[in-house]
C-alpha cells in the first residue's frame, strides 16, 4: 500500500497536461536474429540499456503508436479502437523491415499494463491514460540495413488535453518552407523519423506566435497535406472535407471516426479528396483530429500573403458536436453503434 500511495502521490489530477508522469510497469518483449517474438512481461518503469550501435539510434529504424484509456461513466476501464493501432503498427513495422508484433500479442500486451498500472487513469473528464507501445530496431549494426534484434516496449501516461487550455481555437500557419514527408516515402506510416522532422518548423511556428503548422503536399503545393501533429478537417456549405490518404498521410484512428461520426450519425456530405490552401482559407470551420489533439478548433489560418479568421475565430457548432460525440462515445455517455469501445476492466 506505502508503494502505491508512494507512486502516486505527486500527480496533480487536476492539472493534467500532456506529459510524462512515471507510472508503476512497462511491457518489453525482445525478438532475437528474428526468430520471432518471445513472451513478454511486466517490469518496473525505468531506463532502459541499448547498444549505441542500435538501428533505431542511428538508423531511425523504429516505429511507435497512440492510443487512450479511458475511466467511463459506467465505472469501467475501456479503450477506444485499439484494434486499429495494433493492425496500423503492423503496417509500419513492414515498411520499416521489422518483425511486427503479432496483433494478438499487441492486444494482450496493451491490456496488462492497463491493467497493472489502472490507478493511474484519471477519473471522468480529468485526461486519460495515454498508452505508448513502440518497435525499436534495438540490434546493433554498422551499415544502413536492418537490424538484427527488435525490442517492443509498451509504456503509460496520465495526460491532459495535448494543446495546452482545453478546447480552444488554435492559429496555424501553413508552410511551404519544409514538407512533413513526400509522396510514396514514409509519411503514411508512424515512423520515429516523422515527429523529429516537425519540430524545428513548428519551433519556428511558435516562435512566431502560431500553435502550429500545416503542410502542404511535397509534389504539389496548392494542396494540404496535415497539421504536424493532426489530420485536417474543412467544412464548407455542409459538406465535411479531408485530404486523402495517399503515400504521404498518416490515416489516423480518429481521422476515420470522424469520418464514419459525420457521415452516419450526421448525416453529412464527407469527401476524402485534394484539399486547396484555399479551401481551407474559406472555410466555414476548420478543425485538427488525433489520439492525442481529439478534436480541435481552429480560428485562424495563415499564409506568407494573409491570415483568415475561420468562423469568427470561434468553436463551430459542427466541430463541438463532433467533440461531444466521439468523447462521448469513449467515455460511454452516449450509445457506441460501431462497437468502437473495448471494456478492460470494471472498478
Amino acid at each position: 500500500m506505502k508503494e502505491k500511495v508512494d507512486i502516486l502521490k505527486n500527480v496533480d489530477w487536476d492539472n493534467l497536461t500532456f506529459s510524462i508522469t512515471p507510472t508503476r510497469s512497462m511491457y518489453l518483449a525482445y525478438c532475437e536474429n528474428n526468430e520471432g517474438w518471445k513472451a513478454g512481461q511486466l517490469e518496473p518503469y525505468g531506463d532502459i540499456t541499448i547498444s549505441p550501435s542500435a538501428g533505431v539510434l542511428n538508423y531511425g529504424q523504429g516505429v511507435f503508436e497512440g492510443l487512450k484509456a479511458f475511466h467511463s461513466v459506467k465505472n469501467r476501464i475501456v479503450l477506444f479502437r485499439p484494434d486499429r493501432n495494433a493492425s496500423r503498427m503492423h503496417e509500419s513495422a513492414i515498411r520499416l523491415c521489422i518483425p511486427p508484433v503479432p496483433e494478438k500479442m499487441f492486444m494482450d500486451a496493451v491490456i496488462a499494463v492497463v491493467h497493472d498500472n489502472v490507478d493511474f487513469v484519471p477519473q471522468q473528464k480529468k485526461g486519460s491514460l495515454y498508452i505508448r507501445p513502440c518497435i525499436w530496431g534495438s540490434g546493433p549494426v554498422l551499415g544502413v540495413k536492418p537490424a538484427p534484434s527488435y525490442t517492443f516496449i509498451i509504456y503509460v501516461s496520465p495526460v491532459g488535453p495535448y494543446f495546452p487550455g482545453g478546447l480552444k481555437c488554435l492559429s496555424l500557419k501553413v508552410t511551404n518552407l519544409y514538407h512533413r514527408a513526400a509522396p510514396k516515402g514514409l509519411g503514411n506510416v508512424k515512423a520515429i523519423g516523422n515527429y523529429s522532422a516537425a519540430l524545428y518548423p513548428h519551433k519556428l511556428a511558435k516562435k512566431h506566435g502560431f500553435d502550429e503548422v500545416i503542410y502542404v503536399n511535397a509534389a504539389n503545393e496548392n494542396f494540404i497535406e496535415e497539421v504536424g501533429s493532426a489530420n485536417l478537417f474543412v467544412l464548407k456549405d455542409s459538406c465535411l472535407k479531408t485530404p486523402r490518404l495517399g503515400g504521404s498521410i498518416l490515416p489516423g484512428v480518429t481521422r476515420d471516426s470522424v469520418i464514419q461520426i459525420a457521415g452516419e450519425i450526421l448525416g453529412l456530405e464527407v469527401q476524402e479528396t485534394d484539399v486547396t490552401i484555399n479551401d481551407v482559407l474559406n472555410a466555414d470551420e476548420l478543425f485538427c483530429s488525433g489520439t492525442a489533439a481529439v478534436i480541435t478548433p481552429i480560428g485562424k489560418v495563415s499564409t506568407d500573403d494573409e491570415s483568415r479568421e475561420i468562423g469568427g475565430n470561434r468553436i463551430g457548432s459542427l466541430t463541438r458536436e463532433i467533440y461531444d460525440i466521439l468523447t462521448g462515445i469513449q467515455n460511454e455517455s452516449r450509445e457506441d453503434p460501431f462497437a468502437w469501445v473495448q471494456p478492460v476492466m470494471g472498478l
